[in-house]
């Protein structure tokens, strides 16, 4: 029969020998309106590819760290059309039960830059069905004209008293993939049980509504509206709260380029530097302007260092810059490069630079602070995979420091329940370059990153310094914290889970290693299974994380090393850090023995090449 009709795909459809399959595709080609993904699954139907059906059909997208995140094309646990509108009608079921003034207060809708002409899906096409299924519903929506930093949902969620917003992105992700990041009603994107209960609404109501498919319905329901202007102008009216040294920004001689890496930060961080009395950083031309298919970078990751800021660190010296910032594709995190006197770049960690932005913020916090002010009211936080050199700083200077799991929706909540109970919260971080400084947006922002480094950069040139300089001299003062993070590929996830049960059943049934290679484990903590052996009643006090893989160990010569999963690619990512206390400052000792102990985790813990791991390509 021909494609269209519907009822020969039922008889095809029957023939797969598998009634849950068989039911699975009747529903794909009946509800999806997607000519291409309709065609995909249809192909894959009529040339018997059965195993590929059943991998893209027979099972649900689930949220991980940063909300639903899979490559675009057809089927129930990509993300396509049909698998937006379910989400979106799981979401409005779920809110209309939470809020009895839903409609009215209304909800965000943002986007960034990605596509894939294949399967006619962008980000943009994706947003626009999101917004439909609720418009369809009489749900005021406030759907931003163009693409925006994924710090802008969280804000305006806030700023405009919404009570829910879904931004459309896969951040850094490769250019196959797309995502759908939630955030509640507190500006913080949504943690346990809210994603949980979402699931279970999305799957009372997989099949798309009435309305649910009109995508042109955002520009013609009276029940839209643009927050673009508004939020934006606002947005940078709010950043200037963290701008100390607005005289010195509009006089400096620096230079910074910026590159957009293809994404939506150009325009937004131009104006964000004009916000601080900054002349316009000099973009990357190449890379400036959206491009889904990243054409200039082997992956749009700014984390990746020197590989791919290329094109900036080129531009930059023919243009006599001495700082670089670089924003990733939906702005919300920041890597920097400075050169050094001897003419080559240094490409700061995330580690690094929340070293500088905890000294940064907290001493611009004191000069700045009324006489009365209590420094044990401040408060600043790091997931609990990133270095410790704020509890460092923290503990000198008289200040908190919190730890949350990793991914910043931890963050961002417990954030919220801080400033609720009156404290002020400075800085917080997350190792892979995500920063949230002050607290305007709940989430991490590398717009706001980026003008701090800035501001930062042109202040230490008045004392003749470079960041670089002041990075060391952090250490000094508050002891060194040197610190790599790196990864392995792994597409077997039953190869993952070996790895991970074996450590915990190492030296028998439920113990895990006393030791790696030479060096000795004082504690081992399983977020896992919720299992701490350094607290009396042996029960970890971060919450429990079941989905995902996490083990951390802290060895005898003061070093702490984490292995876990990636929460939103086929990644294990290990984490480890030495710290040492003041005064106790050769460097190179330290690195030598992270490196000697990094190399033992590795063959002793991973066992990659038994396990055929794929190193990360450096």
């Amino acid at each position: 029969g021909a494609p269209g009709d519907v009822n020969s795909n039922v008889l095809v459809a029957r023939s797969t020998g598998d009634a849950q399959l068989d039911k699975a595709v009747w529903q794909w080609l009946s509800w999806d309106k997607n000519q291409k993904t309709k065609e995909q699954i249809e192909s894959l139907l009529q040339n018997g590819k059965h195993k590929e059906l059943r991998d893209r059909l027979c099972c649900r997208l689930t949220f991980g760290t940063a909300g639903l995140r899979s490559a675009m094309g057809a089927g129930f646990c990509y993300i396509n059309d049909l698998t937006v509108i379910q989400s979106t009608q799981g979401i409005y079921k779920y809110l209309e039960r939470n809020f009895s003034d839903f409609k009215q207060r209304g909800f965000v809708v943002g986007y960034d830059t990605r596509g894939q002409v294949t399967s006619n899906c962008s980000s943009k096409k994706l947003a626009k069905l999101t917004a439909a299924v609720l418009l369809a519903k009489d749900v005021l929506v406030y759907f931003f004209s163009t693409y925006v930093p994924t710090p802008f949902v969280p804000y305006a969620v806030q700023q405009l008293g919404a009570v829910a917003g879904v931004m459309i992105t896969a951040s850094h992700n490769r250019k196959e993939d797309n995502g759908y990041k939630v955030y509640w009603e507190n500006g913080a994107q949504i943690t346990s049980p809210h994603d949980k209960e979402i699931i279970k609404c999305i799957e009372e109501c997989v099949e798309p509504w009435n309305g649910s498919w009109n995508e042109n319905l955002v520009d013609t329901s009276p029940l839209r509206q643009d927050p673009l202007k508004k939020i934006c102008d606002s947005y940078m009216e709010d950043l200037t709260k963290i701008c100390y040294h607005r005289e010195l920004n509009m006089q400096t001689s620096l230079k910074f380029v910026h590159t957009s890496f293809h994404g939506v930060g150009h325009d937004y961080v131009q104006l964000a530097f004009k916000a601080f009395g900054f002349q316009p950083p000099i973009p990357v031309p190449e890379q400036k302007d959206p491009d889904p298919d990243f054409s200039t970078v082997k992956c749009p990751n700014p984390e990746e260092g020197e590989s791919v800021l290329e094109l900036s660190l080129r531009l930059a010296e023919k243009e006599d810059a001495r700082v670089v910032v670089a924003t990733d594709p939906d702005a919300d995190r920041l890597a920097v490069a400075e050169q050094q006197e001897n003419g080559r770049w240094k490409v700061f960690t995330g580690n690094e630079l929340a070293a500088l932005f905890g000294w940064w913020m907290f001493s611009r916090w004191k000069e700045s602070c009324s006489q009365d002010a209590d420094v044990r009211n401040v408060y600043m936080l790091a997931t609990t995979v990133s270095s410790k050199i704020l509890r460092a700083i923290a503990l000198k200077e008289g200040f908190h420091f919190e730890e949350t799991l990793p991914g910043f929706k931890w963050i961002g909540s417990r954030v919220k329940n801080l400033l609720d109970n009156g404290k002020e919260v400075l800085f917080a971080f997350e190792e892979s370059i995500g920063f949230m400084c002050g607290t305007s947006v709940l989430d991490k922002d590398g717009v706001s990153a980026a003008v701090v480094i800035a501001e930062m950069a042109t202040y230490l040139q008045g004392q003749s310094l470079t960041l670089a300089h002041k990075l060391v001299d952090i250490y000094e003062t508050y002891g060194y914290h040197i610190s790599k993070t790196s990864y392995f590929l792994c597409y077997d996830p039953p190869t993952i889970k070996r790895i991970f049960e074996r450590l915990r059943n190492f030296d028998g049934p439920q113990s895990y290693p006393g030791c790696c290679g030479i060096y000795n484990i004082l504690h081992v903590r399983d977020i896992t299974t919720g299992y701490d052996s350094s607290q009396l009643n042996k029960k970890s006090v971060l919450p429990v994380s079941k989905s995902s893989q996490m083990i951390t160990f802290t060895f005898q010569n003061g070093c702490v090393a984490t292995l876990r999963t990636s929460g939103t690619e086929p990644k294990i990512k290990y984490y480890a850090e030495m710290c040492a206390l003041p005064g106790h400052s050769d460097r190179s000792v330290l690195e030598e023995e992270l490196q000697k102990l990094i190399e033992a985790l590795i063959e002793s813990f991973l066992e990659p090449d038994k396990n055929g791991l794929t190193w990360r390509s450096a």
